[in-house]
């Protein structure tokens, strides 16, 4: 009986594994239809490389280059606020803090990333915007640099619960066979746990950047939607998320308009799938 269930239950996840590929295939599939029919008529690199995105104007230019600066921009800016401080609270929960002090922050860091994105950005929009013009002088907090502290705190979670994961997974023996040596406990985090746990580590900030890079709710609210090349992070940008969110309600189906949503949908299918591909080889590494 039991070798019975056993089998059902390993059948049961064989195909959920099975039907999670073929969805994603179909969504390939899908963008790649309806995308391929758009590159054919206008071209992928003036897609790509088109520096003015007016789909609406005669004759519409569908350049795409502002839109992918801006999803650049923004994650890069969100990169360097949720790294390094990801990483010092997954050093703190992991190595530092106190067993009771532990569980009240792993479960802080769980119920931040089960915030909605809409929350975040409409906090982000009637809180963090106005601070930004007024701390900055500039015309509006609409800008990158909002994005980027708001998506910041969406990237967060991910970063410290897999860093953590990693951190704590480092044997204790290379712990302990440091300290015999006469290391200080913050040279054996810094030499020795840091060093074994960075496979696991890299791959948190990867999946942290993939979450970034497929928002859509938060940086359409607080991010400005200009669809232009920013010269500063202070200045309104436009993602390519926030572009086919705003802008696939307006469209008549089957037209040129309606398919660039899905060419944008296509590039941004194959960014986030390179950022995952790399992270699951550096966590495959890291459990190795």
């Amino acid at each position: 009986m039991r070798k019975t269930i056993d089998s059902i239950i390993e059948t049961i996840i064989f195909i959920c594994g099975i039907l999670s590929i073929v969805f994603v295939v179909m969504i390939f599939g899908f963008l790649l239809k309806e995308g391929f029919a758009f590159f054919k008529e206008f071209g992928v690199i003036s897609f790509i490389t088109g520096k003015l995105w007016y789909p609406t104007s005669d004759p519409a230019k569908f350049g795409i280059l502002s839109l992918i600066i801006g999803s650049l921009l923004v994650t890069a800016g969100a990169c360097v606020i949720a790294v390094p401080i990801g990483i010092m609270s997954a050093l703190y929960i992991s190595e530092i803090a106190p067993s009771g002090v532990k569980d009240v922050l792993k479960s802080c860091v769980e119920l931040m990333a089960a915030v909605p994105s809409v929350v975040i950005g409409f906090v982000g929009m009637v809180t963090f915007v106005p601070l930004v013009r007024a701390v900055f002088d500039i015309p509006t907090g609409l800008t990158a640099f909002s994005g980027s502290v708001m998506l910041a705190f969406m990237a967060m979670p991910t970063i410290v619960t897999i860093s953590e994961d990693a951190i704590r997974s480092v044997p204790w023996s290379y712990k302990e066979g440091a300290l015999a040596l006469g290391a200080t406990k913050w040279q054996a985090i810094r030499r020795i746990v840091l060093k074994a746990a960075m496979p696991g580590i890299i791959a948190a900030i990867m999946l942290g950047i993939g979450r970034v890079v497929g928002e859509t709710m938060a940086v359409m609210m607080i991010t400005g939607n200009a669809a232009h090349i920013p010269h500063s992070i202070f200045e309104p940008v436009r993602t390519m998320t926030a572009t086919i969110a705003a802008e696939m309600g307006e469209t008549v189906r089957g037209g040129m308009h309606y398919r660039s949503l899905f060419a944008i949908g296509l590039v941004l299918f194959v960014i986030t799938f390179i950022v995952n591909f790399i992270a699951d080889l550096f966590l495959g590494k890291s459990k190795k």
